[in-house]
């Protein structure tokens, strides 16, 4: 079970408690399963009690000892939890392995995982100045509200609703990449730094680090197919990894929402500082053959090498396949 089944299957069981008067709430749109926190148990936690108890006018754990009672019996769910003030702890079982899951839905949505309907039938209307940064962050805007299944609209002139810090100095002399970087990764209240730093090829170089993920990843691929073996999703151990990548989702529907490119060019840094130690026990090493280890670990690289080329895709910045 994915982490978007997942979501559905904590959906329908909300549905079922109002259906039966159990709760009386407005049904969300969506609900969002994470990585249980801090004192968490199972493989994925929702706080959806806790954003229903006030409407609902209950305790937040009575209202989520109510969605347990529906969850237990919801296929591939071996076991809920309620821990803390409310949240549901849940523990899949006669499924695939989460990680596994994981790597596939990323695999078989490609560029367009993570995309949703959270904002389906939205307009949003971006009031600009006439300015550089305005300009760059409006556009990536555009981009991300519609993986969200909405639409934003770009206008110039009062009242103005986007008006980040203006970049200090004109980027272009960075070329068209870093320039995009460097006006997008800072929240739009910090002033960007229009300098020489994004050009760096060094780990000290955030885009750097990023965009040489990527091209790490698409390297490991081709000697991969050399060696002749292909990625096979499986059993892997890099939780440091699969985080990242199953927060992707909720990222970008954040940065759709906040109208916040810089949450997905900051998490695309996380990505990137993730995969690359994990990019060297990829393929076999001296004598070793080809495993299914080794299939698997490319299938997971593979799919952060997704990730990466669709969030900078969507900041307007090219992935490299060298560099």
């Amino acid at each position: 079970m994915t982490p978007v089944e997942l979501s559905r299957t904590v959906l329908r069981a909300v549905c079922r408690a109002v259906e039966q008067g159990e709760l009386r709430v407005t049904v969300p749109e969506r609900v969002v399963v994470t990585e249980p926190g801090p004192g968490g148990c199972g493989d994925y936690a929702t706080n959806v009690a806790l954003r229903l108890a006030r409407p609902a006018g209950q305790p937040a754990r009575r209202v989520a000892e109510v969605l347990r009672a529906y969850l237990v019996e919801a296929e591939g769910v071996r076991d809920v939890v309620v821990t803390g003030p409310g949240f549901l702890n849940i523990s899949l079982g006669g499924q695939a392995d989460p990680a596994v899951a994981l790597v596939r839905e990323i695999r078989e949505r490609g560029a367009a995982y993570g995309h949703s309907d959270a904002l389906a039938g939205q307009v949003v209307v971006l009031r600009v100045p006439y300015e550089a940064r305005a300009e760059a962050i409006a556009d990536a805007v555009v981009r991300i509200v519609a993986t969200q299944g909405g639409r934003a609209e770009v206008e110039h002139g009062e009242p103005v609703n986007l008006r980040p810090v203006p970049a200090p100095e004109d980027p272009a002399p960075l070329g068209a990449d870093a320039a995009q970087w460097a006006l997008l990764r800072p929240a739009p209240h910090d002033r960007p730094r229009i300098t020489a730093d994004h050009l760096v090829q060094r780990e000290s170089n955030p885009l750097f680090r990023v965009r040489y993920a990527h091209a790490r990843v698409r390297s490991v691929a081709r000697n991969a197919g050399r060696l002749g073996f292909a990625a096979e999703p499986g059993p892997v151990e890099a939780r440091d990894l699969l985080i990242p990548l199953a927060d992707h989702p909720r990222i970008l529907t954040a940065a759709a929402t906040h109208r916040a490119p810089d949450r997905l060019a900051r998490h695309l840094v996380t990505v990137a500082d993730a995969v690359l130690p994990f990019v060297p026990t990829v393929l076999p090493r001296g004598e070793e053959k080809p495993s299914a280890a080794h299939r698997a670990r490319l299938a997971l690289a593979e799919a952060a090498g997704t990730v990466l080329a669709g969030g900078l895709s969507l900041l307007g910045i090219d992935a490299p396949e060298h560099l």
